[in-house]
């Protein structure tokens, strides 16, 4: 689906959009409910991610293909070599298989899973046979996706002796290893996090819980991006969000206002007002907790003729495409000049912006709704624009919503 995307007759935006649960919080709350049966979810992400895992979970032997959902790939393989009586190959999408795990095996592995790789060593898809894992020390390096720390964390309570992760080095996406040990103890399981050692005890029987899944922090980025590049005087409402967040990517309210966009936070909701214009030339932002939000500031950074110095993207290279590759294509495509590191994005942005370009999504959801603001600026077009479903198919609805322009072509 190629859809062109234009700006409303009068970009003074006044709209209100409630956002599905966080993909995040969900699938880290879906594996403790299948160690927990008693644990209830509500609010829960209805993104493709949330669905294979939530499908995934249920199967006890043969195939599981999870398509392109690497948290689902990663929380899996530990929850299937933990679980008696599994015996499943663990598979996805082509670049799935591309993508390492090698990490997460061997931390597995010297915790006495067994797992063996089907085709190539280090990458899906993966012959797991479920053990009883009674081993409770395992070391990880401290600079991986926080998703293999967190894959692990996530089991720790299920396991006879629980588990004690020792992380090697400077560790990065702290934010989401606090959300992990957040959720835990919110259904009161015991952890403890000092300096670079995480302790899980082990639990058999949780009380039962009723738990809400705060909306998703990433969704919002695209709302913070249009208010940037709106009028001043527009206002966006975002439903469910609360102040004391565990998502990393919370840290919006506070990168945003260096683009004129100020957050109040109300019950359950918050309210992005674009109050003054931006004066900035430059900005630098180290995005090490929060490397999924890098996307979306790049772009409102060139909207808005800033030019940019994003640090911490390490991981970016092995999500659902090499996102700095990417970026720097499409950005580029629209006027931009994008110097790399294997780390880093140096942009250096452009007045004369380039209209009706057609962005390339690459299989991955961010790129298609990181560049759809920037049409409040300059007509263009998104090719495979439904591959929002990822992690929020309702992206194309919601832009209509606040006024957008969105057709397909």
């Amino acid at each position: 689906m190629k859809l062109h995307l234009s700006a409303p007759s009068d970009n003074l935006l006044k709209s209100a959009i409630e956002i599905t649960g966080s993909k995040s919080e969900t699938n880290r709350l879906l594996l403790l409910q299948a160690l927990f049966s008693n644990i209830n979810i509500d609010n829960l992400s209805n993104s493709d991610d949330a669905l294979v895992m939530a499908k995934g979970l249920k199967i006890a032997d043969g195939e599981v293909d999870i398509h392109h959902a690497g948290t689902a790939m990663r929380f899996l393989t530990s929850y299937f070599a933990s679980q008696e009586q599994k015996n499943v190959v663990l598979t996805g999408s082509k670049r799935m298989q591309e993508r390492p795990i090698k990490v997460l095996v061997d931390a597995l592995r010297s915790l006495g899973a067994k797992i063996e790789y089907v085709n190539n060593e280090g990458y899906p898809p993966l012959r797991i046979t479920g053990t009883a894992i009674t081993s409770s020390k395992v070391s990880l390096p401290a600079n991986i996706s926080s998703q293999y720390i967190s894959s692990l964390l996530l089991i720790a309570p299920s396991l006879k002796n629980g588990l004690e992760v020792e992380l090697i080095g400077k560790i990065t996406s702290v934010p989401y290893i606090n959300m992990t040990l957040a959720l835990l103890n919110g259904v009161g399981i015991e952890t403890k996090f000092t300096e670079n050692i995480i302790r899980v005890k082990p639990k058999t029987k949780v009380e039962k819980a009723n738990l809400v899944v705060e909306s998703d922090w990433s969704a919002a980025s695209y709302f913070y991006s249009i208010a940037a590049l709106s009028k001043v005087g527009s206002e966006i409402k975002l439903s469910a969000y609360k102040k004391n967040s565990l998502q990393g990517d919370s840290i919006l309210s506070e990168i945003y206002k260096e683009f004129g966009v100020e957050t109040e936070f109300l019950e359950n909701q918050i309210v992005l007002k674009k109050v003054r214009e931006v004066v900035k030339k430059k900005v630098a932002f180290a995005l090490e907790n929060a490397p999924d939000i890098a996307q979306t500031i790049a772009v409102t950074c060139l909207g808005l003729n800033v030019d940019c110095h994003l640090t911490g993207l390490h991981t970016l290279p092995i999500k659902e495409t090499d996102r700095l590759a990417a970026m720097k294509t499409e950005l580029e495509k629209l006027g931009g000049k994008v110097a790399l590191t294997a780390e880093s994005l140096n942009l250096t942005a452009s007045e004369n912006l380039t209209p009706d370009v057609a962005i390339d999504t690459y299989n991955d959801h961010r790129m298609a709704m990181a560049f759809a603001p920037i049409a409040l600026k300059i007509n263009l077009c998104i090719n495979e624009a439904e591959v929002v479903s990822k992690s929020y198919p309702d992206f194309w609805k919601d832009m209509k919503a606040i006024g957008m322009e969105v057709r397909e072509i």
